[in-house]
């Protein structure tokens, strides 16, 4: 699909993009999106039976091997175009803010920094009582805390929790600061991150859904383009650098 040359003009004068990116993007890199995962050995789970705290309380050894499963399934992947487009997006806009739903750590392997996981992170950990983050990976099947003993529980958000409030300020504060929002492989069902660009658009950012299947977002964004954005974004990079210098905002 090419791209519209107004849509270029747009983002080589914002001064701030915000990037909310779904599972769409993951899905190129060969990332099962949440419920493709209950397949093989776990066609049979429910993930709503899985990754909640009630589950997690009733069966924890279950819960984690799960979750070690889906670390392997991720660890045998690596980014794609779309990842490392948007790593040399952030080097050609004055600012940008990359809010992610994916727990699987693509964009940061791939070289973005101060990525927003809005559901936290698969390989991160931490104690299910007394909160504290684990320093390293766990291999026991049943890790507890070093500094409390308390089991430790997989880093991500799981149904019924709510959105880290870091996260949660720093992207919708994002959203409603931006010039331009690009909405890459997401749903646009899941809220609250559905909704920040509700957010963006209060605010007159232009709106962009890059999505090969089209959302409830697409009618009412600036731009809604149809494709993968493995190769949709790399043809942006292109775009933009074949701007003269002249119109490309400076990078603070």
């Amino acid at each position: 699909m090419p791209l519209p040359d107004s849509l270029v003009d747009t983002i080589g004068r914002a001064g701030h993009v915000c990037v909310l990116t779904g599972a769409g993007i993951s899905a190129e890199s060969g990332v099962p999106t949440f419920r493709e995962a209950q397949s093989g050995l776990w066609a049979e789970y429910d993930p709503l039976k899985l990754a909640t705290p009630d589950a997690f309380e009733r069966d924890p050894a279950l819960v984690w091997r799960w979750y070690r499963w889906r670390r392997a399934l991720v660890e045998g992947v690596e980014p794609n175009a779309g990842h490392r487009a948007l790593v040399g997006l952030a080097r050609r806009v004055p600012r940008l803010t990359l809010v992610t739903q994916n727990v699987d750590g693509l964009h940061q392997r791939a070289g973005s920094e101060a990525v927003v996981e809005f559901h936290g992170n698969l390989f991160a950990e931490r104690c299910s009582d007394c909160e504290q983050p684990a320093s390293d990976p766990s291999v026991s099947e049943l890790p507890r805390c070093p500094a409390c003993g308390g089991l430790l529980r997989p880093g991500v958000v799981w149904f019924g929790e709510s959105i880290p409030a870091t996260a949660l300020e720093t992207a919708v504060a994002a959203a409603a600061n931006c010039d331009v929002f690009l909405s890459v492989g997401t749903s646009s069902l899941v809220y609250p991150a559905a909704g920040l660009i509700h957010a963006a658009r209060e605010v007159g950012a232009v709106c962009v859904e890059i999505n090969p299947n089209p959302t409830g977002q697409a009618r009412t964004s600036d731009f809604a383009l149809a494709a993968k954005s493995g190769e949709l974004l790399p043809e942006l990079i292109k775009a933009l650098d074949a701007r003269p210098m002249n119109t490309i905002a400076e990078k603070r």
